[in-house]
């Protein structure tokens, strides 16, 4: 039976702070470092490695682990996930965005519906769609063909859609899967919408409304802003705009657009990528196969999360590496680190899924937790990154664990060899040099220069940045993320702290405001 306990009363999380403490900067050091980089290391779906060397542990710290492991039951409460228990407690829902990639265990029927066949059904009406709008079956009122796909949406409807299409665009290209740009209207600023209108040729454009209620404030605005533009253009928008949104939303029967997909309260924004929220762009911009083949590689990630033996479960034991940081080693904070130009908005997706999830100070029982959750998630792509904010990853005062990402070829084939070496062997060299310099520091007698190093790091490499690689890079966050949140019992599903301040915009634009808020208003002249 599984049971639902706080960290801090885990036997086994007692233990591990009682291990001692490992120095980074010996162990990583000559034969030694070279052992440890050969010897922790895991292999993941899709050809990737997960490489924990730099990880401040050893074999007495990961036997901890795993006990922790087995006492917080996380493989248990993975298997119950899966099969369909109330794990949302905070909205008494089911979480199922793995069913949107694959069958992990048995068939979860809600609400009367198989759940696993209403979403491959949804992928297949998505996918039959895409192919008539790419076959010119599905066109504008001129009878032309669509050449840009626009997604209206914000949080999770954009972060992630948005990072997973800029990952695949130059792959798309290269091998010659490229179908419609796709762009990506979100702030309600009015320049963000009208910058992206701006840029389109609306008439051979396809909108994407997403959101799940029907309701979203930003959503609806940005929506009237473009439909306005369609109407001054002399479209008729309902031959412009398809919605993803749920079956019992508002948007689902509307004859506003010319097709409605639908998700469901069970997935969740933040991980509604591999759902109808990324399947309709993603399928629109580079064809249902490429979509289906990032499906893939999430499943086949998911399947090792649902490893038992946590040394053979990457996501797992990232999430206990993660756990051990931040609640017996004390720091706050982590920077994932893509040494991929085609991960440049992979760490923002990330910020959403980590710190919406687990930025939390109550358990799943809605009792106020003794200890620190969620870390604050920040990171850019290399090595644009090295000529910001290392200075502070280096020799700052707060030691920040470090999440690298990278892969040996890069997207488009393209290189030139400078100097005895391409610019992505360069690539390469400079995320392997940061992992050691962390690591091992350099002593000097000028303060100035000396780094103290036993800054740790993990590392995940791949071979290239492709469909499949993609969506099991994004399945291991997401996995290692609800672990996490399974450790500390919070409920890493809900997210009740993006609310209040809508509460308050509606009053603020009601005009219902007293006190600072009030002042604040007519500061901003509203």
């Amino acid at each position: 039976m599984v049971t639902w306990d706080n960290l801090d009363t885990l036997a086994s999380f007692q233990n591990l702070s009682k291990t001692g403490r490992i120095d980074l900067k010996k162990v990583m050091s000559g034969e030694n470092g070279a052992e440890r980089v050969k010897n922790y290391s895991i292999p993941m779906a899709e050809g990737l490695v997960y490489n924990y060397a730099a990880k401040q542990v050893d074999d007495d710290v990961l036997e901890a682990l795993v006990k922790l492991a087995e006492e917080a039951q996380l493989s248990e409460k993975f298997e119950e996930l899966y099969n369909g228990a109330v794990i949302n407690t905070g909205e008494n829902r089911l979480v199922l965005h793995q069913l949107t990639r694959g069958q992990l265990g048995k068939a979860v029927v809600a609400d009367g519906v198989d759940k696993r066949k209403f979403y491959v059904e949804q992928q297949q009406r998505i996918a039959d769609f895409a192919n008539k709008v790419h076959a010119g079956e599905i066109t504008n009122a001129a009878g032309e063909k669509f050449t840009t796909v626009v997604q209206i949406g914000i949080g999770g409807s954009d972060l992630g859609p948005r990072a997973m299409y800029l990952a695949l665009e130059n792959w798309a290209k290269k091998n010659n899967t490229f179908k419609m740009e796709a762009k990506f209207i979100s702030n309600v600023d009015p320049d963000d919408a009208a910058t992206v209108l701006n840029s389109v040729d609306v008439a051979h454009s396809i909108f994407v409304l997403v959101s799940k209620s029907g309701t979203t404030l930003e959503t609806l605005t940005n929506e009237s802003f473009v439909k306005d533009a369609l109407k001054k253009a002399g479209l008729d928008a309902s031959k412009h705009m398809i919605a993803v949104t749920s079956e019992t939303s508002p948007l689902a029967k509307s004859d506003d657009y010319l097709a409605a997909f639908f998700m469901d309260d069970y997935i969740g924004g933040r991980y509604s990528s591999t759902s109808a929220v990324g399947g309709a762009v993603l399928s629109l911009a580079f064809g249902p196969d490429v979509f289906a083949q990032f499906l893939d590689g999430a499943a086949a990630e998911d399947q090792l999360s649902a490893e038992k033996d946590v040394l053979k479960n990457p996501e797992m034991l990232d999430a206990l590496i993660g756990v051990y940081e931040r609640n017996v080693l004390g720091y706050p904070s982590t920077a994932v680190l893509p040494y991929s130009q085609a991960l440049n908005r992979f760490p923002a997706h990330l910020q959403q899924v980590d710190m919406e999830s687990n930025g939390k100070s109550v358990n799943r029982f809605g009792e106020p937790v003794n200890y620190p959750t969620g870390p604050v998630i920040f990171g850019e792509p290399g090595t644009n990154g090295q000529h910001s904010f290392y200075q502070l990853l280096h020799q700052g005062t707060d030691i920040v664990p470090l999440q690298f990402v990278g892969f040996k070829n890069n997207q488009l084939e393209t290189d030139v060899d400078i100097q005895g070496s391409t610019s992505q062997q360069k690539l390469c060299a400079n995320v392997a040099a940061q992992i050691v310099a962390f690591a091992c520091g350099k002593e000097d007698d000028n303060r100035n220069k000396n780094f103290e190093g036993g800054r740790p790091s993990s590392i995940i490499i791949g071979d290239q940045v492709n469909p499949k690689t993609l969506g099991a890079l994004l399945a291991h966050f997401e996995n290692k993320i609800m672990f996490q949140g399974f450790l500390w019992n919070v409920n890493s599903f809900d997210q009740e702290g993006v609310q209040l301040g809508k509460v308050l915009a509606k009053r603020v634009l009601a005009h219902e405001t007293d006190g600072a808020l009030k002042v604040f208003s007519d500061l901003l002249n509203i």
